[in-house]
């Protein structure tokens, strides 16, 4: 188990990730989400539960949409894939049961968990 795996209370796993454009990504938010167009990230985990844990280690699927991506580094002066790690962080904890739609306290939970384990990335190397 890695320190990171520990930090979230997961046992190592397995897990996709697709880097995909605005196009296909809108496919997958209307098709599974019920949402029109682009989003940033989506998250499919394997489990009804995931805060369970993988039963097989395979968390699930995380798909990135790297034009979002991209416009969203642009706004926010950040480095493109500063951005891109943080979307995979993002969904990541999405995988683990984080959901920032449920209440402003899961909202901040979430968000300082991906701060912590962002400031993790080292882009320099």
């Amino acid at each position: 188990m890695t320190k990171a795996s520990s930090d979230l209370g997961c046992p190592e796993g397995e897990l996709s990730i697709l880097l995909t454009d605005d196009a296909f990504i809108a496919e997958l938010n209307d098709r599974y989400m019920g949402k029109d167009g682009p989003t940033n990230v989506l998250a499919f985990p394997m489990s009804e539960n995931p805060r369970a844990g993988p039963d097989d280690g395979v968390l699930g699927d995380i798909v990135v949409s790297l034009d979002t991506a991209r416009r969203e580094a642009d706004a926010g002066e950040e480095p493109l894939p500063q951005a891109v790690f943080r979307l995979l962080i993002h969904g990541l904890l999405h995988l683990l049961g984080y959901d920032h739609e449920t209440s402003e306290e899961e909202a901040l939970r979430m968000e300082e968990a991906q701060e912590r384990l962002l400031a993790r990335v080292d882009l320099e190397t």
